[in-house]
């Protein structure tokens, strides 16, 4: 069986490669599932994703404002995702919540779930969604999401990504939606890896190494300043804790981000890969002064050497950054298959509530 899928705030692709990557056996029968329509505001990302998601089918990726999408002019779908933006719910910055420009653009979701009734969908945010200052905002979208259309069994549960293979320490909320009349409950599936066996960002930059053929792999020119600072830096250090000589200390007032000018620790997997890239923000090699390609960020983020991005550096940077590793995305797909169908799987109790 062949499961339709459709897209809001869609990205470069990563959670689509993942879900085509998502199937299982029954029997003689295979079930998967295929893209039927995306869409995303950045130009960069819609044409990323057309090149290597749906080449054959462009005119399914719409390059448009949400607010200006006709929900009637797509097809028919049997499963629904989306990231909707997180930036009003993020730990750095000014969090505004649902107040906020992006905060409310989780209900063009509902507005999805409302029109097609998917036979399920899957919604993912940052994990400062479930602080103590957002809990009322969960409440709410876990609310809204779950009695939209046919209404849905919510399973909301915040992940560990490297717990699962991936070679970051990159946290989400993820929450998984069932029809109710299907009578069946998505279980978090159990994690893979553990502190002894993490994927490391050594493993996944160097074995095996970058092929001379890999796409979006140049180096980015550093700065003789920063080159001299990265050289006191030692691997797992960042601006802050390095014994820097008084002429490269930074003068910041405020904040102290940890990911500033802060190296990867080869023998543990990476720090969190943002679409940030300014001051200090690359994120940087091991022993290397320099930041990271994008096609090492793309490895970090799970990306095959194949997957191409479109646009300038900076683009592509805040796409990878931006985008649901694709490992990821077919550990949840794959088990939502499996819900769907009555197959077996591990798994561990959900860890968040968020309906009242």
């Amino acid at each position: 069986m062949i499961y339709r899928l459709g897209e809001l705030f869609c990205g470069p692709g990563g959670l689509a490669l993942g879900a085509m990557q998502a199937r299982i056996r029954q029997g003689r029968t295979i079930h998967k599932l295929t893209h039927a329509w995306a869409n995303d505001y950045n130009g960069d990302s819609c044409e990323t994703y057309r090149h290597n998601i749906c080449p054959k089918a462009p005119e399914t990726v719409i390059n448009s404002d949400v607010n200006n999408l006709d929900l009637k002019d797509l097809g028919p779908i049997d499963g629904f995702s989306y990231g909707f933006p997180c930036n009003d719910f993020s730990q750095v910055g000014e969090s505004r919540g649902l107040e906020g420009k992006f905060g409310g653009l989780y209900r063009f979701g509902v507005h999805v779930l409302e029109t097609f009734s998917p036979q399920f969908f899957v919604a993912e945010n940052v994990g400062g969604l479930r602080t103590v200052q957002h809990a009322v905002a969960l409440k709410r979208i876990c609310r809204e999401l779950s009695e939209a259309g046919p209404k849905y069994n919510l399973t909301v549960h915040f992940y560990r990504f490297e717990e699962y293979g991936i070679p970051q320490t990159r946290h989400r909320i993820i929450i998984v939606g069932v029809q109710k009349d299907l009578k069946c409950t998505f279980k978090v599936p159990a994690p893979t890896f553990g502190k002894k066996n993490f994927v490391t960002s050594r493993s996944a930059l160097e074995y095996p190494p970058i092929p001379d053929w890999a796409a979006n792999n140049d180096l980015t020119r550093q700065g003789a300043v920063v080159v001299e600072r990265l050289k006191h830096i030692k691997p797992g250090e960042n601006a802050w804790t390095a014994n820097l000589p008084q002429r490269l200390r930074l003068r910041v007032k405020g904040a102290r981000l940890s990911q500033i000018y802060r190296r990867l620790d080869p023998d543990k997997p990476a720090y969190t890969i943002t679409g940030s890239g300014g001051g200090g923000t690359h994120v940087y090699h091991w022993t290397e002064p320099r930041a990271l390609t994008n096609r090492e960020r793309a490895r970090l983020q799970c990306f095959p050497d194949t997957f191409e991005f479109a646009g300038s550096r900076e683009s592509v940077r805040r796409q990878i950054g931006m985008a649901v590793p694709p490992m990821m995305a077919k550990a949840i797909l794959t088990a939502v298959l499996k819900t769907l169908h009555g197959i077996p799987y591990n798994w561990v109790p959900a860890n968040l509530g968020g309906e009242d």
